[in-house]
């Protein structure tokens, strides 16, 4: 049996422009016209799941896809953090932010640790191990280099040396027992 796994990182949205953690904030025009004409291009899927998030919800209706919301591919929860720009915060508590970057178990911020996102993340992957077929899932770029810090058995500190753009694609495989990765941050065509 194998599984395809096929992971999109949502549009852009106006945090992400502003370098900003998301705040559950909508696509911006921009975003909003580079889904034009993506839907056609899309993989078949066999199971279609996005993040509850509002960015990705938007980008999955903009592709075309009936997808069914997962909890599983929320956000890091960067608790006091949303909504603030990382200037900001390296500005208002340098040590705090240094922390952060540095310290995978640290959350200054009050939410989410990395490794308990890459725990989180790790869960669900590994629960869809079992999930014959192709899905193509929705979410964020914390999630996905949460995953293939995981997919990878790369250490923790790895995930800030993992670039997805907006719009990429990152492709996974599995057999039952392991994930391969197969592609990495491509943007979809």
């Amino acid at each position: 049996m194998t599984t395809r796994l096929l992971l999109v990182c949502h549009v852009a949205t106006a945090a992400t422009r502003a370098a900003a953690f998301p705040n559950d904030e909508p696509l911006d025009d921009q975003g909003q016209r580079r889904l034009a004409g993506l839907s056609r291009r899309l993989p078949r899927a066999d199971h279609a799941l996005v993040s509850p998030a509002r960015g990705a919800i938007e980008t999955a209706v903009g592709l075309g896809l009936q997808a069914e919301i997962d909890l599983g591919l929320r956000d890091c929860d960067y608790g006091a953090w949303r909504g603030r720009r990382l200037d900001e915060i390296g500005t208002a508590d340098p040590e705090a932010l240094a922390q952060w970057l540095g310290d995978p178990a640290s959350a200054p911020h009050g939410g989410e640790s990395l490794l308990d996102l890459i725990g989180r993340v790790a869960a669900w992957l590994d629960g869809r191990r079992i999930v014959e077929g192709r899905t193509l899932a929705v979410t964020h770029a914390a999630v996905i280099r949460a995953a293939m810090v995981h997919a990878l058995g790369a250490p923790p500190h790895s995930f800030w040396r993992i670039d997805i753009a907006p719009l990429s694609a990152t492709a996974l495989s599995g057999d039952g027992r392991r994930w391969t990765l197969h592609a990495l941050g491509r943007s979809l065509p």
